[in-house]
C-alpha cells in the first residue's frame, strides 16, 4: 500500500487582466507559484523545492512565463494609441498655425479615427496648452506597439495635418523628423515619409471643402 508521494501545490500570488496569445483577446488571469511537497496518505506535509511561477488563463487554462504580463493589454494598447495621436497632432499644430480651421479639423478626424469620438475643439485646446515635453513619452509609447508601415502611416498623417492650410514650413518639417525620432524611425525613414507625403498630397483651393470654398493659407487671411 503507497502511503507517501509527491505533489505540487499552488498559492495565489495576484490577479487581473492580460492578453492571452490562445485566446486572442484580452483575459483574467492569476498568478501562481507553485511548491513540490511530500504527501503522506495524500497530506502534503514535507515542504521541497519552488517550482517556479507561472501566468495562468482563467479561460483557457493555459500557462504562460509570467514576461507575458509585461505586454500591454487591448485596452492599454487602444489608450495608448489614442494618448500619441493626440499629442502628434498637439505637436504638429503648434509647429505651424493652432488656428487655421483646416488644419484643425484635419486634426481631430486624425484622433476621433483612433477610436476616441468624443474628441472635440475643446478637447484639443486642452492639448494644444500642455507642456510640449509632455508629449514624447506618449508618442514613444504609441510608436512602441507599431510596426514600421503603422509608423510611417501616423508620421504621414501629422504631415497631411501639416500640409493642410499649405506647403511644409521649416517649423513644420522639423517637427516631423522630431515626431519620427519619438515614433522609433530612423531619419533616412522620415525623410522618405516626407518626401513621399509632399509628392502625394494635393493641396486643392479648399482641402476637404467644396470646390470654389474659400481657404487660408499659412501666413494669409482668407478674403
Amino acid at each position: 500500500m503507497l502511503i507517501w508521494g509527491l505533489c505540487v501545490i499552488y498559492r495565489t500570488l495576484g490577479r487581473g487582466v492580460f492578453f492571452c496569445r490562445r485566446c486572442g483577446g484580452d483575459r483574467e488571469y492569476r498568478h501562481r507559484a507553485g511548491r513540490r511537497y511530500v504527501t503522506v496518505f495524500f497530506i502534503p506535509l514535507i515542504p521541497l523545492m519552488k517550482t517556479g511561477e507561472h501566468v495562468q488563463c482563467l479561460t483557457c487554462k493555459i500557462r504562460y512565463v509570467t514576461e507575458v504580463l509585461k505586454l500591454p493589454t487591448t485596452v492599454q494598447m487602444q489608450l495608448a494609441h489614442v494618448a500619441g495621436m493626440r499629442a502628434v497632432v498637439a505637436i504638429m499644430l503648434r509647429a505651424g498655425d493652432p488656428a487655421s480651421p483646416i488644419a484643425r479639423r484635419r486634426a481631430l478626424e486624425a484622433v476621433t479615427g483612433t477610436g476616441d469620438k468624443s474628441y472635440d475643439e475643446d478637447a484639443l485646446e486642452t492639448d494644444l496648452a500642455e507642456p510640449a515635453d509632455t508629449a514624447r513619452p506618449k508618442i514613444s509609447a504609441l510608436g512602441a506597439q507599431l510596426q514600421i508601415e503603422a509608423r510611417e502611416w501616423c508620421l504621414a498623417e501629422a504631415i497631411r495635418i501639416a500640409m493642410a492650410d499649405g506647403p511644409l514650413t521649416g517649423a513644420e518639417r522639423a517637427a516631423a523628423e522630431h515626431l519620427a525620432g519619438a515614433l522609433g524611425m530612423t531619419q533616412a525613414q522620415a525623410i522618405g515619409v516626407i518626401a513621399l507625403t509632399e509628392q502625394n498630397t494635393v493641396l486643392s483651393p479648399g482641402g476637404n471643402d467644396p470646390p470654389g470654398a474659400p481657404k487660408s493659407r499659412k501666413g494669409f487671411a482668407p478674403p
